[in-house]
């Protein structure tokens, strides 16, 4: 049921959402599409049924599929709307991405690997944005991975080097990790005397002085403080922000995003979903995942998964139990070597905090989506999950989230099957990341990671997810990883995990509508559902596997209107 959604009380938010009617104030158009080929996903992802030449629209539903004259006999006056030769398939549908952030990342200083690699891993773009900015301004790199590095891994001592002034940071490409100056680390509080806080660990020199680095919940808790705590970096206002995100929203309608969910909102991105949607340029679909920190204020206001509408809604609540998977903080049984120097990843939360979370959760009727990679921190969240259900079973419809669920065995996989639960693996983290994960976990379970075949022959719908901008964005891309399974530099890891093209299409579209709880309104272009769709150019079900990725997007349509086209 959908509810109009307000946020009085969450950090000060007050702004409504608005509805699509006030997005879309015209009266309602009938349309007909056709094209050379409608890959409706009627069959729910089985085996292929009968395709119709086109599909009528009214307003943003599908009403009808069937051949043109059918239908133009029944809507006499529908608008022909003539895709020619392309290929029509139902919108893709991120499950877990985080396009809010982007906003803030495409303002600060990019440290990528490509920009690494094309400066030498010079830091002139640090001290270039430190002489434009006054004294005591922060400045912020995304995207920093000391792998690729030419000048070594940042520290303290060279942040330092750069400005004692101002409070620099550079965030890992996970986002699970960054690595601050002095000054930086003096406003988040940090003493080289502290001890590593509940959850996350503090980089250490070997004299114990902090290096620099803040790992896990040392850097969550500063990202993301407590209601009414002002906030640690926070350089941009709406009206900053507004204009980049509106470019971002551009740039996943590019890649034939229809939908996404993001995977982690805090109050601040909350507010600028709502501002993007009160100027018109929210004209993408998203679920949100509210940090759970915030989950009292939440439901004290009596809002929970649901609320909102078909353009914006909570879906559900985001807990972490382990780090990063490619940043190599993930929680396992057996030992690795851990990116913290130590033989294993970081539990964010105590094992009674975090049962006794997911059951105050539950008991609203709200979805819990938690971060899990390892396998021990995968089993950690079933037993959550099933103490849950059996406390309260009330609730037991809902189908909470794995987020990531990227190492684990048979035996993890039937008690997801009989727990409801949905995971949300990473679609191309194989092809992205797949070097690391081999260096980090070893060559069989790197094989086994973010198992798809294994999933879906337990029977589990799983959402189609990029984790973008920690993992690239296009989902045909992601399409073309679940496959293949092939990395960046060819090497195929875990050929038993590859799935059909048609299967993985269907990740991206059905998976990620149930991961929501959004199955019944998207994810198939049938008589009901939402007239979302993305228009390709060639058949990714009958090209060669290696070139889907290449596919172009021509055209993506939200509502049954165009919100990109090539």
């Amino acid at each position: 049921m959908a509810h109009a959604m307000t946020t009085h009380g969450i950090h000060g938010a007050t702004a409504s959402v608005p509805g699509s009617s006030l997005s879309h104030p015209d009266e309602p158009t009938a349309r007909i599409f056709r094209s050379r080929r409608i890959i409706t996903l009627a069959d729910s992802g089985g085996a292929a049924t009968a395709e119709p030449e086109a599909f009528a629209t009214f307003g943003d539903r599908v009403v009808a599929v069937g051949d043109v004259a059918d239908l133009r006999s029944r809507l006499p006056a529908a608008e022909l709307v003539d895709l020619g030769d392309a290929v029509v398939v139902p919108g893709f549908n991120d499950a877990h991405c985080h396009p809010a952030g982007l906003a803030d990342t495409r303002m600060r200083v990019p440290l990528t690997p490509q920009t690494l690699a094309a400066t030498g891993g010079s830091r002139d773009p640090l001290a270039e944005r430190v002489r434009a900015t006054p004294p005591g301004g922060w400045v912020v790199a995304e995207g920093y991975d000391p792998n690729a590095d030419p000048q070594g891994r940042l520290d303290r001592a060279a942040l330092d080097a750069i400005s004692t002034e101002h409070p620099l940071l550079a965030v890992h490409f996970s986002c699970h990790m960054a690595v601050a100056n002095s000054r930086a680390l003096e406003l988040a509080g940090y003493r080289d005397t502290d001890l590593d806080p509940n959850g996350g660990t503090l980089g250490r020199e070997a004299d114990g002085r902090l290096d620099g680095w803040m790992y896990e919940g040392a850097w969550f808790d500063q990202w993301f403080r407590p209601s009414g705590a002002p906030e640690l970096l926070g350089e941009f206002t709406l009206d900053d922000l507004v204009p980049s995100f509106t470019e971002v929203v551009r740039e996943f309608h590019a890649a034939g995003i229809t939908s996404w969910c993001d995977a982690l909102v805090s109050p601040r991105e909350l507010r600028l979903y709502q501002e993007a949607a009160h100027r018109g340029v929210l004209t993408a679909r998203v679920g949100m995942l509210m940090w759970h920190r915030y989950f009292a204020d939440l439901a004290r206001t009596g809002l929970r998964t649901g609320f909102g509408d078909e353009r914006l809604r909570l879906v559900g609540v985001k807990l972490m139990i382990d780090g990063a998977l490619a940043g190599g903080t993930c929680l396992c049984r057996a030992p690795y070597p851990s990116q913290t120097g130590a033989d294993n990843g970081i539990q964010l939360m105590t094992d009674q905090e975090f049962a006794d979370t997911v059951l105050a959760i539950h008991r609203t009727g709200s979805r819990v989506a938690v971060h899990a990679n390892g396998d021990l921190a995968v089993g950690k969240v079933l037993d959550a999950i099933e103490a849950a259900r059996a406390a309260d079973p009330a609730y037991a419809g809902i189908n909470h989230r794995i987020e990531h669920c990227s190492l684990v065995d048979d035996s993890l996989v039937e008690r997801i099957a009989a727990a409801g639960v949905t995971p949300v693996p990473f679609g191309s983290f194989v092809h992205d990341h797949g070097g690391k994960l081999r260096d980090y976990y070893g060559d069989e379970r790197a094989a086994a990671a973010c198992g798809h075949r294994r999933f879906l022959d337990a029977g589990i719908l799983v959402g189609g997810s990029s984790d973008h901008p920690a993992g690239p964005l296009p989902p045909l891309l992601a399409i073309r990883t679940m496959v293949t399974r092939q990395t960046r530099d060819g090497v195929v890891l875990g050929p038993d995990q590859r799935i059909s093209a048609r299967e993985a299409l269907a990740v991206y579209t059905i998976g990620s509508a149930h991961a929501t709880g959004e199955g019944h309104l998207k994810g198939r272009l049938v008589p009901g559902m939402l007239a979302d769709f993305t228009v390709l150019g060639e058949d990714p079900l009958s090209v060669a596997p290696e070139h889907i990725a290449e596919i172009p997007i021509l055209s993506t349509w939200v509502g049954a209107r165009q919100v990109w086209g090539a």
